[in-house]
């Protein structure tokens, strides 16, 4: 059986009562000096003490025993990337041990990293011109909000599966929708001229009670955005709860927060744990089959998949990453313990970028981090809606990946040996990235510049 500590939960609990370890081990029947080996993880807990604590603290002892190890190990070791620690860099043994016995420790390290992340690259933005806010993004907020659930919301999955009494014919479900709206919330949908809607997809008037969809929507997109409207309205308890958990107080990052949310829920509702999973398994992940089936778009049934991660179902965990024709990225959710770029581009080197050369075709591809983790990698191109004749090529990119291990899973990487197959050298992107010889280093790293010798030129003008 797999052994559980709960130590910094339980003594945060202890704590938060103004209870002294005796006081607790009387409550729970045990000695003192085990309720101190627990909250020091020197001991496992067993299920009659966590049974206790849920009786007699009113805690659910499934989350207080929720082991978020996995998403905390993935952010050590990507902030431990850093150039800065190349010298000092602790193994895979240490960072377990640090987030057994220290885990606030290692939470306060990573936050540190990350704000001094945000700060080095935005005072370089500043330096070239910008002025922006030196505070964390909305996005790079609810990213981490994500990343701490592991990008799985278990309660949202199970309002998800409530959601229909009788689900309808997947043809009807548009229609059952707006049937929905209008006769438990008392609004009406109605589709908009793009004239009518100028630069907008949906609008919700909220006075009115009517959503405003634009034809320039697909119909898949229609579903998906009165889905997501039904999540907004039907769901917002459970949202509010979510968000007063998140920790984020900046009112873009509560907005963004609850957006990201409801598309969650909304992906759950089109795209069912079980049906989808099984699915995914039967056709080796192959994207646009799964789009097909469900009715939904190549990259909402790409982000579904990264939601996969139900304790005793969980599907292959994948990174997923978006960005634009300039390199921006766009969008980015993560089961891995891959570190996506947050500022700046992604790695140049990532074929994703070359994806734009053939829409539509999935680009596969190899790589390797500089930790030496590798990941299968595979982009294609999807398209945006368009509203006039002169912004047609309204196109971006999504990259899925997986490590190594799991690529065997997928389809895409079948026509490849995986044991064998040649790996591509990526990083992070080139702020921090230590390869010092990359021939497509677009910045000097931001930590351990070297002095640039004049009589030497190599493959880029960073290293002379």
């Amino acid at each position: 059986m797999q052994k559980t500590f709960i130590g910094p939960h339980l003594r945060r609990l202890r704590q938060e009562r103004g209870e002294t370890q005796g006081a607790m081990a009387r409550a729970l029947g045990i000695s003192t000096s085990y309720v101190n080996l627990l909250e020091n993880n020197e001991r496992s807990v067993s299920v009659q003490v966590l049974l206790k604590v849920f009786d007699i603290y009113g805690v659910d002892w499934r989350e207080i025993a929720e082991d978020d190890s996995a998403g905390q190990l993935a952010d050590l070791r990507a902030a431990l990337q850093d150039p800065l620690f190349a010298d000092t860099r602790p193994d895979l043994a240490q960072l377990r041990a640090a987030l057994v016995h220290a885990p606030d420790l290692a939470a306060a390290f990573a936050k540190l990293h990350r704000s001094w992340a945000a700060a080095t690259d935005q005072l370089l933005s500043r330096a070239e011109g910008e002025a922006p806010n030196l505070s964390s993004s909305p996005e790079a907020a609810v990213h981490n909000v994500f990343r701490r659930q592991r990008n799985h919301f278990r309660d949202l999955e199970a309002a998800a599966e409530a959601f229909w009494a009788a689900p309808p014919e997947r043809d009807e479900l548009y229609v059952a929708l707006k049937r929905r709206l209008r006769d438990q919330l008392g609004i009406t949908v109605r589709l908009a001229r793009v004239e009518d809607l100028p630069g907008t997809l949906r609008q919700y008037d909220e006075s009115r009670r009517e959503i405003l969809l634009s034809e320039a929507l697909d119909h898949t997109n229609r579903t998906f955005q009165l889905v997501h409207m039904c999540g907004l309205l039907e769901q917002r308890a459970l949202l509010d709860a979510h968000v007063a958990r998140s920790g984020i107080e900046e009112p873009r990052g509560i907005a963004r927060l609850r957006v990201e949310l409801a598309n969650y829920f909304a992906a759950a509702v089109l795209m069912p744990y079980e049906a989808f999973l099984a699915e995914a398994r039967a056709t080796k992940y192959d994207f646009d089959h799964i789009a097909t089936r469900f009715g939904v778009s190549f990259e909402q049934a790409c982000h579904r998949a990264t939601t996969l991660q139900r304790e005793g179902a969980q599907g292959v965990p994948f990174f997923f990453l978006r960005i634009d024709k300039g390199g921006n990225v766009t969008k980015r959710f993560n089961a891995t313990g891959f570190h996506l770029a947050e500022y700046g581009g992604a790695c140049p080197r990532l074929d994703v970028h070359t994806s734009f050369r053939t829409p539509g075709k999935i680009v596969p591809q190899f790589v390797e981090m500089p930790d030496k983790s590798q990941y299968f990698v595979f982009s294609r191109t999807v398209d945006r809606p368009t509203w006039i004749r002169y912004a047609q090529d309204n196109r971006l990119a999504v990259a899925m990946g997986c490590t190594v291990e799991h690529a065997a899973q997928i389809g895409y990487a079948e026509a490849f040996s995986v044991t064998g197959a040649r790996c591509t050298p990526i990083g992070i992107n080139c702020r921090i990235c230590p390869r010092a010889n990359c021939d497509q280093r677009a910045h000097q790293a931001t930590i351990l510049t070297q002095v640039v010798d004049e009589k030497r030129r190599g493959a880029t003008r960073f290293d002379g």
